[in-house]
């Protein structure tokens, strides 16, 4: 058994993964890091887990697991890992922005690779730290790479995404808290979301060139978990050739899912899905993407990476079922 530690044990991501490990034939949870809450009983904070487990929150490392999850705020990871020296032999799997950018993959020794599986599974394949992509990242992303790979992202991009209030973290904020979300909708960083740089890397990667300009227009909703995008750039071929782009770069992804029919988010809440469907008007192509941004966005894309990074079937643990309802 591959023996996991959680450090950051407290928030949603962290939640997630104890209950995907927990599930996983292959992994077993070492310890889930918390100083906060260090004694408590799992379920004290993770309520789901109740009657699941009876592991409590540690204020002690374990720095010779197999891998260890950074599920810590953005900047944090970079700090604890400076603080903290694990074994050689310890992977690492990080849940922050820290290490995304291509620019900041490189520290101290370790080389992070965008953990992005439809886009760099041969890379994950044979890599000891990961950089997990960002939620709003992961959905746009699944929305544009066949674009990116037939070369065809060199007009403006137009992105409308709209995430649940679990994509704020945990801890409660003037724009989280029920009062204030509840039957609201806002935009926040507009045209400057933190995502845009990590999409750009990979898109221009892919395509072999720039792309045109992100304009992207992100949104908080009144729901608690998933994320669904709207984009649409211009396409100078039919839909029906562009069903085919998407259909064939997905082919051998378990998890990604193209449509002939409109998409929503209930087809993907609690799983480890992405959905896409495809709109034709005039010369623009209109592309849904949903995801669940605390799974395919976040802990579930996590448990796919350490699926790759160990050789073990891509799909172990990750065989959720969402609701219709």
């Amino acid at each position: 058994m591959i023996k996991a530690g959680i450090v950051g044990g407290a928030g949603y991501t962290a939640g997630e993964l104890i209950r995907l490990i927990n599930n996983h034939s292959k992994v077993s949870l070492d310890f889930v890091y918390s100083t906060s809450n260090a004694g408590n009983k799992l379920y004290a904070v993770h309520t789901d887990l109740l009657g699941d487990t009876e592991q409590r929150f540690t204020d002690t490392i374990n720095t010779d697991v197999d891998i260890l999850f950074l599920c810590l705020g953005h900047g944090n990871s970079t700090a604890f890992l400076q603080k903290n020296t694990f074994s050689d032999a310890t992977r690492i799997i990080d849940l922050s922005n820290d290490f995304r950018l291509k620019a900041d993959a490189k520290f101290e020794g370790k080389d992070f690779v965008y953990g992005l599986p439809e886009f760099s599974k041969e890379e994950i394949i044979g890599a000891n730290y990961i950089a997990n992509p960002g939620c709003f990242a992961t959905c746009i992303q699944f929305g544009l790479l066949p674009l990116a790979k037939a070369k065809k992202l060199g007009n403006d991009i137009h992105i409308n995404a709209t995430t649940g209030a679990t994509g704020a973290g945990i801890s409660p904020t003037s724009t989280s808290h029920f009062p204030w979300r509840d039957n609201n909708f806002s935009v926040y960083k507009p045209f400057t979301h933190q995502h845009l740089g990590e999409i750009r890397e990979t898109l221009e990667m892919l395509q072999g060139s720039k792309t045109g300009d992100l304009l992207f227009i992100p949104n908080r909703g009144n729901f608690s978990r998933g994320i669904f995008a709207s984009i649409y750039t211009k396409f100078e071929g039919t839909l029906e050739e562009a069903k085919d782009l998407y259909k064939e770069f997905y082919k051998n992804a378990p998890f990604v899912h193209v449509t002939d029919v409109p998409v929503s988010m209930k087809q993907v809440v609690n799983t480890n899905k992405c959905a896409i469907s495809l709109i034709k008007h005039g010369d623009k192509l209109l592309i849904s993407s949903v995801i669940d941004n605390l799974l395919k966005g976040a802990s579930g894309q996590a448990i796919q990476n350490l699926n790759l990074m160990y050789g073990f079937e891509e799909t172990e643990g990750l065989h959720l079922k969402g609701t219709a309802f």
